[in-house]
């Protein structure tokens, strides 16, 4: 009998517990997501402005018990964040240590990020997929990164986060406003697409009939992420500069 083999990818990560009764009114007020549903939700902690602080995933481990998976270099950001705006809220902000590993196909675990696969925590599991290998099936799937596609600079609907991190229908949190008015009165002027191109690196310019229309953030050998306008047509013959 055949044995298909499992790919298993580690997937580095800050880990942010919020716990405590006043735990889920906390995280409600702060971030993009509705955090009253017993699943594990995308989310975003976001300025006034609308612009990315962290995305999160978060993760309801009991009725006042939370625990937020960001980027590496992120933990921090999120527990500040959170504290300065707890006032007198009673829970606990606190980083925790845990490790997180990424299992395709079927599997217990949480939801992963990439398309049909888990996240599993403190698994000793050994990688069968390097990074490059992880890479490209993120680029692939459209997965925006952090430091890639994703900073201070970037509108949720521009990675298309807005479609997948954000509620509409919840109650107020920071960046509320002007995320909801770019969704009802207007468009973002660019979007992430995946592209088949050859030879891609980050930086370079994406051309569509001589004219420059976006720009590479992540690639492979052969396919690529970029920020393109949104009036360039999907099919589009795009070449690189």
């Amino acid at each position: 009998m055949a044995v298909s083999l499992v790919r298993i990818a580690s997937r580095p990560r800050a880990y942010v517990r919020v716990a405590g009764p006043d735990a889920e009114d906390l995280l409600q007020r702060f971030l993009s997501n509705d955090v009253t549903l017993d699943v594990v939700v995308p989310a975003l902690l976001l300025t006034a402005k609308g612009r990315l602080i962290a995305p999160v995933r978060v993760w309801r481990r009991g009725p006042d018990d939370f625990l937020l998976l960001t980027e590496p270099e992120l933990g921090e950001a999120v527990r500040t964040t959170l504290v300065r705006g707890r006032f007198a809220a009673k829970c606990e902000v606190e980083l925790e240590e845990h490790t997180s590993t990424l299992v395709f196909g079927e599997a217990a675990g949480l939801p992963g990020e990439l398309p049909g696969t888990v996240e599993v925590l403190d698994a000793n599991l050994r990688p069968t997929l390097d990074a490059a290998a992880l890479e490209r099936l993120r680029i692939e799937a459209g997965v925006p990164a952090w430091g890639k596609e994703l900073d201070d600079s970037i509108l949720p609907a521009e990675a298309g986060l807005d479609e997948t991190h954000i509620s509409f229908t919840k109650g107020c949190y920071p960046g509320q406003e002007p995320v909801a008015r770019l969704r009802h009165r207007g468009h973002a002027n660019r979007g992430l697409r995946v592209l088949a191109l050859e030879g891609a690196a980050p930086g370079d310019e994406v051309l569509y009939e001589g004219t420059a229309v976006g720009r590479v953030t992540s690639a492979a050998p052969d396919v690529a992420l970029a920020y393109v306008r949104v009036e360039v047509p999907a099919d589009a013959a795009l070449r690189l500069h």
